[in-house]
């Protein structure tokens, strides 16, 4: 267990740690992972022996102490850490000491999603409240930018609830290009023609399962990934669906996916709606169903912002420049909040 010292008169805060074989993996090597701290939150660090001295603006500090902690707790749980953790673990510590929690976070488990190969951890608010809705609601919206995680949180829960018994099956959708589907001009058969556009998916489910498991799932239609079109006329039961892209359907297929809706089954719908390549004067089918489904009962949406991209930090500024030059606007409700 870790022990803080508060400060006063100036003083900085104090962390000490009691299991010194964690250190040099919380601090990252020659410090890298303090450096990173320091610069995200404006503090001083300082490490000597099992202490970290944080020297900076109360929140700041108290932001970067909780930080470490649940870093240091991830540690002691087993499991490893490196610049996303950091990153992650800041967000959410930043996030946690605006909404007033100013506890330590010490040994605080984050949302976690089991799969058979990893451990996946929810890395913002935002995050955490989707990973809730997805395993909560029949039908979830996950509207944002690239990066946030939608898709592939959405196949982490899908695995996890397969390997749980609680579906039989999950089929993976996209438009494939664009959203009229026009596969003819490609060569090869059909799963050849769509593949380059569901590969995103593929790498999702090898990231979560050894690949013989992928392939024998594929092969027996326990995991199906398909373009939009091959939905029509079915209805999917005892199901996790996904529809990824969803910004690129039209409103009829919009409709035609959501009613193929069976008994005891799951629908995500992920999205980024600055991102449409309908052509002018078509209307997104997500952005209609935004609009129309709003307020349903048994459905959550989520909205994720720049604020929630996990990729390389570059991708947060890149979104934000492009953010700054406009975008579709939509009525939407703020990140984590559900419809009741």
């Amino acid at each position: 267990m870790n022990h803080e010292s508060s400060p006063s008169d100036g003083k900085p805060l104090v962390l000490q740690f009691d299991d010194n074989r964690l250190l040099s993996s919380l601090f990252g090597r020659h410090d890298e992972f303090l450096a990173r701290i320091e610069k995200q939150l404006g503090v001083s660090l300082s490490s000597r022996g099992n202490r970290v001295a944080i020297v900076g603006p109360d929140r700041s500090a108290a932001a970067a102490s909780r930080a470490l902690n649940e870093l240091y707790g991830r540690l002691k749980r087993g499991h490893s850490v490196d610049t996303g953790e950091v990153d992650a673990a800041v967000r959410l510590a930043v996030h946690d000491i605006g909404a007033g929690d100013v506890s330590d976070g010490a040994d605080r488990g984050r949302v976690a999603i089991q799969t058979r190969r990893r451990l996946i951890v929810a890395r913002s608010a935002a995050q955490a409240a989707y990973v809730g809705a997805l395993e909560s609601y029949d039908l979830v919206f996950a509207e944002g930018p690239a990066g946030t995680g939608k898709t592939y949180l959405a196949v982490g829960v899908a695995v996890s609830m397969m390997l749980r018994g609680q579906v039989d099956r999950i089929i993976l959708s996209r438009p494939a290009v664009e959203a009229g589907e026009r596969l003819g001009f490609l060569p090869g058969d059909v799963r050849e023609k769509v593949d380059p556009y569901l590969r995103p998916l593929y790498d999702a489910l090898h990231d979560m399962l050894p690949a013989e498991v992928v392939a024998k799932k594929l092969e027996n239609g326990e995991i199906e990934i398909a373009p939009l079109a091959f939905m029509r006329g079915r209805t999917l039961s005892n199901a996790f669906v996904i529809l990824d892209e969803a910004q690129n359907c039209t409103v009829g297929q919009m409709k035609m996916f959501l009613t193929r809706l069976g008994e005891n089954s799951r629908m995500v719908v992920t999205g980024d709606i600055s991102q449409i390549d309908l052509p002018p004067g078509v209307m997104s089918g997500m952005v209609d169903a935004l609009r129309v489904l709003y307020g349903i009962e048994g459905m959550g949406t989520i909205t994720f912002t720049d604020a929630d991209v996990v990729r390389h930090p570059l991708v947060t500024k890149i979104v934000r420049a492009y953010d700054a030059h406009g975008k579709v606007p939509l009525a939407l409700k703020p990140a984590g909040e559900r419809s009741e």
